[in-house]
């Protein structure tokens, strides 16, 4: 017998069931690939929770992207509204219709003047539909509302009955299937308790309002034959469609670039050991005025002066603001912005829930493509959402930069002084931390600066001042003297101590070298002087042996004269 799981027995592989992607982004990512093809899928929430949005840009995806038309038979709004309404997402619905690529058929129903017999079924209905059907050769069909139509049957057993009969008739010609349904009273998930039996797949839409900032969930309740993921999922209906936003949306797959970029400040590179990879997430905490937005800013200016598209996104200054504060540490941004390289886009987070700042910088990085983005005082979430909504909201927008390959900035406020910690429980989610942190002492405050970590890079354990500057900003080497580092004033004056010692030892060295010079020349003129003496006792003493060997060369002639006279004599 053939196995029905495997399809061929028990050592086959098994059949991942067929699917039609929606094309709406983010959903195929928490359903493995969209929805069951050629089945029914139940699309099911309150009023106003993008039922019908849903329906009808599963359609016009379908018929724009997959060369799949399709059709949408609605019992509550007539063609031309739905046009004008779907037109705000950015699809021409009467270009589709032109086309043939899409039908809308409107079916108004109104319960209260039908009446119901034992007889009474949707044959008329399932006529209409086929008809529409053959006439665009759909492939994708959309009923909206069910309710409506439901409501006119007269019992349980016949809404059942006439129910699963629609969905088989369906199934039968291989079209894949959305149908909108009111949820119903007390939780129950639609009105009747019958739509989401025989449908193979169930998505409930819902929309909520905390602390007055309005939230969309999306959650999939069931899926037969289909692993997906359980979890509500925000998401957002903008002018371009909905986007679902899961977290776990981006894989931990994208790849690691060995590629090195500047800073923009020389010596910070030297600390990270040539500077940041590309691609990977910073994360800049501090205190309040410790420069954190200005360390931002020298790194935005350095990928504008590599060519590179930047985006800075601000919570809490205007751009001409940031413009301007930046100006007065010798970085301009106003170059960049004229020349297109920057943008810089400032809101307030309370103008928006966790959900809609998301798409916006998504938005933002499909429309700019920067290479390099910085998010500023990423802090001020909290205020619209909970330590726990915030952090898995930054998640989402590290994993859509880094699933980009873009070098992201974040930056935070610190707990406290003398913490190691930031508002913003996402350190574990960053490639590189630097702490940047104010010390007091003599009466000032000074600015220090720490690398925390760095993944895969050798980098500096040493502490460096963070100097501001009219020429920009600069990292100097801490002076340490008897009470520990030493900043500003006090290393300065401890910088003038060392010098005024080093210019003594090097005054000791230039007497002690002249008269060390000195005491040379002198020997060296005693050596002269012995060496002249020295060579005349040498001269002496040669002139002597010399005068001896003559004498003796002399005698021995003599000897030998007196000797050859006595032998004649004889």
């Amino acid at each position: 017998m053939q196995d029905a799981i495997s399809g061929s027995g028990p050592d086959a592989a098994p059949r991942a069931l067929a699917k039609t992607p929606t094309g709406i982004r983010g959903f195929e990512a928490i359903s493995g690939g969209g929805l069951p093809r050629g089945r029914p899928t139940l699309v099911t929430g309150a009023s106003g929770s993008g039922k019908t949005m849903f329906a009808m840009e599963f359609l016009v995806r379908g018929a724009r992207q997959f060369d799949e038309p399709g059709v949408l038979l609605t019992f509550e709004e007539s063609a031309e509204d739905i046009a004008a309404n779907v037109r705000s997402l950015g699809f021409d619905v009467d270009a589709l219709v032109e086309a043939k690529r899409l039908a809308i058929c409107p079916m108004p129903i109104d319960p209260a003047q039908i009446i119901t017999t034992g007889a009474f079924d949707l044959e008329a209905l399932f006529v209409r539909l086929e008809h529409a059907v053959d006439r665009v050769g759909a492939r994708r069909v959309a009923l909206d509302t069910i309710e409506v139509l439901l409501s006119c049957l007269g019992n349980e057993a016949i809404v059942r009955g006439e129910l699963a009969r629609l969905f088989h008739r369906l199934k039968q010609r291989g079209l894949t299937t959305v149908v909108t349904g009111e949820r119903g009273r007390g939780g129950a998930l639609t009105r009747f308790g019958i739509e989401e039996y025989v449908s193979d797949c169930v998505l409930v839409l819902d929309q909520r309002v905390d602390n007055e900032i309005s939230t969309r969930r999306l959650r999939i309740v069931k899926y037969r034959g289909s692993v997906h993921g359980t979890n509500e999922f925000p998401f957002l209906i903008t002018d371009r469609g909905l986007t679902v936003l899961p977290i776990t949306a981006v894989a931990l797959s994208y790849p690691a670039s060995s590629e090195r970029i500047s800073s923009g400040i020389e010596r910070l590179d030297q600390m990270l050991g040539g500077g940041l990879y590309r691609g990977s997430t910073v994360l800049i905490s501090g205190s309040a005025g410790t420069g954190k937005t200005t360390l931002v800013a020298h790194l935005l200016d350095a990928a504008c002066r590599r060519g590179e598209k930047s985006l800075f996104l601000s919570y809490e200054e205007s751009p001409d603001q940031l413009i301007r504060n930046m100006a007065s540490v010798g970085v301009d941004l106003q170059r960049w912005v004229e020349a297109g390289l920057l943008v810089i886009w400032a809101e307030r987070s309370t103008a928006h829930g966790l959900e809609e700042h998301l798409g916006r910088l998504d938005r933002m990085l499909e429309d700019f493509q920067p290479r390099v983005a910085a998010l500023d005082a990423m802090g001020s979430l909290i205020q619209i959402g909970s330590q726990r909504e915030v952090t898995a909201a930054l998640a989402r927008q590290i994993d859509l930069m880094k699933g980009r390959g873009i070098t992201a900035v974040l930056t935070s406020l610190t707990h406290g002084e003398e913490q190691e910690d930031s508002s913003l429980t996402v350190s574990s989610l960053t490639d590189t931390w630097l702490l940047l942190r104010n010390v007091e002492s003599d009466g000032e405050r000074n600015r220090l600066l720490f690398v925390i970590k760095s993944r895969g890079m050798a980098h500096s354990n040493q502490v460096r001042e963070f100097v501001l500057s009219d020429h920009g900003a600069e990292l100097l080497d801490v002076a340490v003297g008897p009470q520990g580092v030493l900043t500003g004033s006090a290393r300065l004056q401890q910088q003038k101590r060392l010098a005024s010692a080093a210019a003594q030892l090097e005054a000791e060295i230039g007497r002690r070298r002249v008269a060390l010079a000195r005491q040379t020349a002198a020997t060296e003129a005693r050596i002269e002087a012995l060496q002249g003496q020295l060579q005349a006792e040498r001269a002496a003493f040669e002139a002597f042996v010399a005068d001896e060997e003559r004498h003796r060369i002399e005698e021995a002639a003599f000897r030998s004269s007196r000797e050859r006279q006595s032998g004649a004599g004889g």
